[in-house]
């Protein structure tokens, strides 16, 4: 992991381990407010038990904070991990008609809890997209310098 990757990972990592963490017993109500919002993009959600989709969520998002976290983890693939998940929250967002102002893009007032998500995927990107610059040293310049 590089040093500038640090404040990247730890900001999301910390933020989104304690979105998990803070949903863990979610009452049925809440977990079931949840699930109807997910299931108008993701219908597949809708089968579930309420109390099932908000326990997964928080393993979900707890995982996911904790990856980011973990040192080891290399950065692309924490970065991939938030991706798919600020992704899927930008989905909601876009698909959603009650999150946007008639522009279907400004959110409304009701969309701007997802729309800020933006910045997730933004940080997603550069962990996905940094490259390491090192100079690696090519047969011929080896040679050349005998």
């Amino acid at each position: 992991m590089k040093l500038s990757h640090i404040p990247l990972r730890l900001a999301t990592g910390t933020f989104i381990l304690n979105a998990g963490y803070s949903k863990r017993n979610l009452d049925k109500d809440s977990a079931a407010q949840m699930q109807g919002m997910g299931a108008k993009v993701y219908p597949q959600l809708a089968w579930m038990e309420p109390e099932t989709f908000g326990k997964l969520l928080s393993y979900a998002e707890m995982t996911l904070g904790a990856t980011l976290l973990a040192p080891f983890v290399p950065s692309r693939l924490a970065g991939l991990g938030l991706g798919l998940f600020s992704g899927s929250l930008l989905t909601m967002y876009r698909r959603i008609p009650e999150m946007t102002l008639e522009d279907g893009i400004r959110p409304s007032q009701q969309g701007t809890a997802l729309a800020k998500d933006v910045w997730m995927f933004g940080i997603a990107l550069a962990l996905i997209l940094d490259r390491n610059r090192a100079m690696k040293t090519s047969p011929s310049r080896t040679s050349a310098g005998a």
